[in-house]
């Protein structure tokens, strides 16, 4: 193993604890604080329209610093999506995403870093999430 996959993975443990650690501050591994949150016609609670607005300036700014950079400090080049095309796999991913998040409260990123709650729905949550992803994969193949 070299120093720059152990940089790397030393970054990338430190970004997602950094991740996890905001998520759980701002209530988003909390369920019923995000189905408050989408449910504009009754007990609506805006409060994570904020934390969207953060999310939003953070990744603006990461975009701006990358923009003066040449190489990034932990790979050799930058991997920026660029995909701008509607096509039937993003929407129905999309509407997926949105279902899902409707329904249980929970996203992806929240879900795995609410696992440490040991709550037996979150665990259904989570292999239901994977096996998803699973299948998703297959079927791009196919």
């Amino acid at each position: 193993m070299n120093s720059s996959t152990i940089k790397s993975g030393v970054v990338g443990l430190a970004t997602g604890l950094l991740f996890g650690i905001g998520l759980t501050i701002a209530q988003m591994t909390n369920p019923k604080k995000v189905l408050d949150f989408l449910d504009i016609t009754g007990s609506w609670d805006a409060s994570l329209a904020l934390v969207m607005g953060g999310a939003l300036l953070v990744s603006g700014l990461g975009y701006f610093v990358k923009n003066k950079m040449s190489q990034p400090v932990c790979a050799d080049a930058f991997t920026v999506p660029n995909n701008q095309v509607l096509d039937k796999p993003l929407i129905i991913g999309s509407a997926t995403f949105g279902i899902g998040w409707g329904l249980a409260g929970l996203c992806p990123g929240p879900a795995i870093a609410s696992l440490s709650y040991a709550s037996a729905d979150l665990v259904v949550f989570v292999v239901a999430m994977l096996l998803g992803m699973l299948v998703a994969k297959v079927l791009k193949k196919a």
